[in-house]
C-alpha cells in the first residue's frame, strides 16, 4: 500500500503491518482489554503475549497466532464442528464473499478457519458496521483483525460520500492488495432468518471500480456464500426484539445490547455449522443483456444470489421440526426422528425461559423462533 493509497482509507481500513507494534502496545495498556486477556488465558502473564503479538508482522499472522487457536478451541466446546465445501471455488483467486447474516462476530471469524483448513494463503477482509465499535479498544481489535468500517451513522450527504469511498475501498482490496472481501447481503442480521440481499449493498458496490454497472461487479467476482448453525444461541434475544419493536414505540437497542449478542453468539451452543460457497456469479453476470435497465439488474442480481444461498443451507431436522410445529402438520416428519423432535421442542422451551420481559407473550415469542428456524427450509424448498 503506498502513503497516498494508506492515507486515501485512513477512516475505514484494517491497520498496515508497520502500525502493528504501536496497536498491541495500546491494546495491553487498556484495562478492558486484559480482563479479557485474563479470561482467555487465565495465568499467562500480559507481557508474555504481548511479547507474542509482537512477533506477529502481519494481520495474517495475528489471525493465525492468536484467531485460530481461539477459534478452534470455542469450537470444541460449543459446537459438534464446522465443516466448509469450497468445491466449486479455485481459493488460489480472490472473491467477494456474500453471505446471509446469523451472528456477529462468527459468520466471517469461522469463514476464516475454514479457509485456513481448506489451505487457502489469505484470509478476508471484513467489512463492520461502526454501530458495534464503540469501544476504541474493539475497534483496535477488529482492525488488527483484517476488517474495514462501514460507516452507518452519518447525515444523507455524508452517507453518499461514504458509500463511495467504501466501494472503491472493496474493489481496491480484491485488484491491488490481493485479498478477499466478506460482506453480509444485508446491513445487520436477518434476524427471522428470511435471508434476502438488499439491493442498496449492490448499488453501493459499483459506486466503485470503472466500466458499466455490471463490469463493476465482474471486478469483484461475488461468491454467495451459505452459513448454516443447526442452533442459534441468540434465538431468545432476537425473540425478545422482534416483541419490544411490536410493543414499544420508537424502542431502540441499548448501548450494551450488541454486546450481549456478540457475547451469547460466541460463546453459545451451536450445534453443527456448515459453509457452502456457490460458484462465483461472474459467469452468470456476463450472461446477462448488457442494455438491461439498473432497476431490473440489481433486482436480477440480488435474487441470483439469495437462490444461491438458499440452495447452499444445509438443512438439520431442527430446521423441519420447526416448520411442522410451526404449521401444525407432520408434512416433513420424514426429515426427522421423534427423538430429534423432542430434542428441539426441549431446546425451544430452555431457550424461552431466557427471555427476560416484564410482559412475555409467549405464544408470540415461541412463533417467532419457530420461524426463525422455519425460514431456511421454506426458502430452500422454494428453490429446489
Amino acid at each position: 500500500m503506498t502513503p497516498e493509497q494508506l492515507h486515501k482509507y485512513d477512516s475505514i481500513r484494517p491497520f498496515a503491518p508497520e502500525e502493528l507494534p504501536e496497536v498491541f502496545d495500546r491494546l495491553v495498556q487498556n484495562e478492558q482489554f486484559c480482563q479479557v486477556l485474563a479470561y482467555l488465558y487465565p495465568g499467562v502473564p500480559v507481557e508474555a503475549i504481548r511479547q507474542k503479538m509482537h512477533q506477529c508482522k502481519t494481520n495474517l499472522e495475528f489471525q493465525k497466532a492468536f484467531c485460530y487457536e481461539f477459534l478452534k478451541n470455542l469450537l470444541a466446546k460449543a459446537s459438534l464442528g464446522c465443516d466448509a465445501d469450497f468445491s466449486n471455488l479455485d481459493l488460489r483467486n480472490r472473491y467477494t464473499f456474500i453471505s446471509n447474516h446469523r451472528d456477529i462476530v462468527l459468520d466471517s471469524a469461522l469463514l476464516h478457519v475454514m479457509l485456513f483448513d481448506a489451505g487457502c494463503d489469505t484470509t478476508t477482509e471484513i467489512a463492520i458496521g461502526d454501530n458495534l465499535l464503540k469501544l476504541p479498544w474493539v475497534k483496535d481489535i477488529v482492525r488488527l483483525n483484517k476488517s474495514f468500517i462501514v460507516q452507518r451513522s452519518l447525515p444523507m450527504r455524508q452517507m453518499l460520500a461514504a458509500s463511495k469511498l467504501l466501494a472503491e475501498y472493496m474493489h481496491f482490496v480484491i485488484a491491488e492488495k490481493n485479498d478477499n472481501v466478506w460482506i453480509a447481503q444485508r446491513e445487520g442480521r436477518a434476524k427471522d432468518s428470511n435471508d434476502r440481499t438488499a439491493e442498496a449493498i449492490l448499488k453501493m458496490m459499483t459506486m466503485g471500480g470503472e466500466g458499466s454497472i455490471k463490469e463493476r461487479l465482474l471486478s469483484l467476482h461475488l461468491v454467495p456464500l451459505a452459513i448454516s448453525y443447526e442452533y442459534d444461541p441468540c434465538d431468545f434475544l432476537k425473540a425478545q426484539e422482534f416483541q419490544l419493536r411490536r410493543d414499544v414505540a420508537d424502542w431502540k437497542k441499548g448501548p450494551m445490547d450488541d454486546v450481549i449478542s456478540m457475547q451469547t453468539g460466541i460463546m453459545g451452543y451451536k450445534g453443527h455449522i456448515h459453509y457452502h460457497a456457490a460458484p462465483c456469479i461472474d459467469e452468470w453476470l456476463r450472461a446477462l443483456p448488457d442494455d438491461m435497465p439498473k432497476t431490473e439488474f440489481y433486482t436480477a442480481v440480488a435474487e441470483h444470489l439469495d437462490h444461491e444461498i438458499w440452495r447452499g443451507y444445509r438443512l438439520y431436522p431442527s430446521n423441519f421440526v420447526a416448520l411442522d410445529l410451526l404449521r401444525g402438520t407432520a408434512e416433513h416428519a420424514d426429515r426427522y426422528t421423534t427423538e430429534d423432535r423432542q430434542r428441539f421442542e426441549a431446546y425451544l422451551d430452555a431457550q424461552l425461559k431466557k427471555v427476560q420481559l416484564p410482559n412475555p407473550d409467549w405464544a408470540f415469542l415461541r412463533k417467532s423462533v419457530l420461524t426463525m428456524y422455519a425460514n431456511p427450509a421454506i426458502n430452500q424448498l422454494s428453490v429446489i
